[in-house]
């Protein structure tokens, strides 16, 4: 990946990421309102929010409902598939995916065929577990949470990615996001 350019609003492909439970559904569904989006549960083409989850194949789903953790080769192909799917779509797309290495994270801005800038939500262990115990019907189960973090690198420096606490409500963690954007 390449170094954050200084001004990411010529990015257009935006992707929250971090591990499961940390709010990128959430998170991202409110930025999109926020930049004036207009969502829907079954995006059309011209969508601005893509939840990454929803282009699991479903062996993968499969898995991870046993409590069994992905691993790289069960990533791959639905990389690739994220990554052209919020290429496909036109204007500011953002998208939800936990692209936990840097490897997934290059994987998915090739794919796309253009700049990715990765939206890091940042947050302890103990309170993604809380907020993971609350949700229903996700497929992930908290027990997964510690594979998660032993996955996860951290974006550096020299990728396209900035860093967001989580340590806030909702409204509050998509003001961060809009003031580093605007940055």
């Amino acid at each position: 990946m390449t170094e954050t350019p200084q001004d990411l609003s010529a990015i257009r492909l935006l992707v929250v990421m971090g591990v499961a439970g940390c709010g990128k559904t959430t998170i991202g569904e409110h930025l999109a309102a926020a930049m004036g989006a207009a969502m829907a549960a079954a995006p059309p083409l011209n969508s601005t929010f893509l939840d990454g989850d929803a282009f699991h194949p479903q062996a993968n789903i499969d898995k991870m409902s046993q409590g069994i953790a992905l691993t790289d080769e069960d990533r791959w192909p639905w990389l690739e598939t994220f990554g052209r799917e919020i290429a496909a779509r036109s204007g500011t797309v953002i998208g939800g995916c936990s692209s936990l290495k840097r490897a997934y994270r290059d994987h998915i801005t090739q794919a796309a065929g253009e700049p990715v800038l990765f939206i890091y939500l940042n947050g302890s262990r103990e309170l993604i577990a809380e907020r993971m115990g609350k949700r229903q019907g996700h497929f992930m189960p908290t027990s997964l949470l510690d594979s998660q973090f032993a996955t996860l690198e951290v974006p550096t420096e020299d990728e396209c990615a900035i860093d967001v606490d989580i340590d806030a409500p909702t409204d509050e963690i998509v003001r961060r996001i809009q003031a580093k954007l605007s940055a």
